[in-house]
Order: structure tokens, then C-alpha cells, then sequence
């Protein structure tokens, strides 16, 4: 083969298939590591942020199981003191279960507090609907701060892509990377204005069991489904981590 010839197939091979600002569109997470491994490459980076937000399995349901508690104490005695009680000792229980273990209690912890609020609204309206009224007015706050940032092109996301990337206040000058956090944070927002279209009207007509109900089916399984397509997303990119405070826009790759 001729040097000419050689140089071309060489530079063909090498070509990233797609890029964002930056980051080379290849694959999101080496397929032979396990999810606990170190990330090495921009996007498992970005997508293991996303992950550590979110939480997994365990973190959902100690963050759900105080309001699961409550309502099937309320629903057996028809009364709201004991069923705060025992909300508030699952999620000390779980917390204290984390720290015995020595593992992280971020979720625990977000659980006791949540509920300790949930139940200090359901005690002072004397309604068991109310319970579930601060996760609601949780979800529609995110879902405004998430919509109007993708309206303002500021989407959230790219404050944590650009964190990746070492540039902190500088990606949203990237066309490409603003792309890329539009579609991450509308892939967010969705899950969000979801839980809010199905638990608000179950609010207003006081359905406080199929409150609980939902709490949980839209918890993990919307979290799962999120993971699922922003790992989509992200599936062609292999940009190194260590190299990555080197990209400053997509032109600089080519």
C-alpha cells in the first residue's frame, strides 16, 4: 500500500463519529467494566454524575418507603399521629441501618428530612393527602427550573457536562455542548412533569393510596427508564477524562 494510501485509511479510522464540544461521540462506558469502575472517559463520567444524583433501587425506596409506611397506618387506623410515628421511625431506622453499615446515608438522610417535613404538613392540616404535597411542589419546582433553563439556553445539564470538561462557565458558549445539555435536561424534565400530571389530581380528590402507590411506581422505574435514554444518548462517545482539559470547542477536534 502506497504512504498516501496508508495516511488516509489511518486518518479515516480515527475520525470521531460525532462531537459535542469537544467530546468525542464513541461510546459512554467501556462495556467491560463494571458501573462501580473509575470513569475514564467524559461521558461515563457525565453519566455516572447523573447516576450518583438520581440514586439507585436502595436510595429510592428509603427515600419512598417513610410515605408507604405512613399511608398504611393511616389507611388502617384512620388517624394521622400514629401513622406520622411510624413514618418518621422507618426513615430513622433506615438511616441509622446506613450508618451502622458505614455506606453512604445521602438518601436516608434525604428521606428522614423529607418526611419529617411531610409530616409536620399532614399534622398541621390534619389531612393525609397532605403528606404528599411537598413532593409534589418538589417536582413542579424542578420542572420549572428545568424548562425555563432549556428556554434560556442554560439548560442544568451542561453546568455538569461543563464541570466535566473543566469549563465550568465557558460551555454554554459551545453551540454543541448546549445541544447536548438541552437534550440531557429534557430528558430530566420529563420524568418530573410526569409524577406531577398523575399525583396532583390524586391529590385534589384525596386519593391517599394511590399517592402511595405512585410514589413508588414513579420512582425507581422513571429513574431506570431516565438512566436508560440519557446512556443513550451519550452511547457514542469515548472522550478521555485525563485529556478533556484540553478540548475547548468542537472546532478544535477537527
Amino acid at each position: 500500500m502506497r504512504d498516501g494510501e496508508l495516511k488516509k485509511e489511518n486518518h479515516l479510522r480515527h475520525l470521531p463519529v460525532r462531537q459535542y464540544g469537544g467530546i468525542i461521540a464513541k461510546s459512554p462506558f467501556q462495556t467491560h467494566h463494571s458501573a462501580r469502575d473509575q470513569a475514564t472517559t467524559v461521558e461515563a463520567e457525565v453519566f455516572n454524575r447523573l447516576v450518583a444524583t438520581l440514586g439507585g433501587l436502595r436510595g429510592s425506596i428509603e427515600t419512598a418507603l417513610p410515605l408507604v409506611a405512613f399511608t398504611v397506618v393511616y389507611l388502617t387506623t384512620d388517624n394521622i399521629t400514629p401513622s406520622v410515628v411510624t413514618a418518621l421511625g422507618s426513615a430513622a431506622a433506615a438511616w441509622g441501618l446506613r450508618v451502622a453499615r458505614r455506606s453512604t446515608t445521602r438518601f436516608a438522610r434525604n428521606g428522614l428530612f423529607g418526611i419529617a417535613i411531610a409530616a409536620a404538613v399532614a399534622a398541621f392540616t390534619g389531612q393525609a393527602e397532605a403528606a404528599f404535597l411537598p413532593d409534589i411542589i418538589l417536582n413542579g419546582t424542578w420542572v420549572v427550573a428545568l424548562a425555563v433553563s432549556i428556554l434560556l439556553r442554560r439548560p442544568l445539564a451542561g453546568y455538569l457536562i461543563g464541570a466535566v470538561l473543566k469549563k465550568p462557565t465557558g460551555w454554554y458558549r459551545d453551540p454543541a455542548v448546549v445541544r447536548l445539555g438541552n437534550r440531557l435536561t429534557f430528558v430530566l424534565l420529563v420524568p418530573m412533569v410526569i409524577r406531577v400530571a398523575v399525583q396532583l389530581p390524586l391529590y385534589l380528590a384525596g386519593e391517599v393510596g394511590w399517592l402511595a402507590v405512585t410514589r413508588i411506581a414513579l420512582g425507581w422505574p422513571l429513574h431506570a427508564v431516565t438512566l436508560a435514554v440519557a446512556g443513550a444518548i451519550l452511547l457514542h462517545g469515548e472522550t478521555p477524562l485525563q485529556s478533556s482539559t484540553r478540548y475547548r470547542t468542537g472546532e478544535d477536534l477537527q
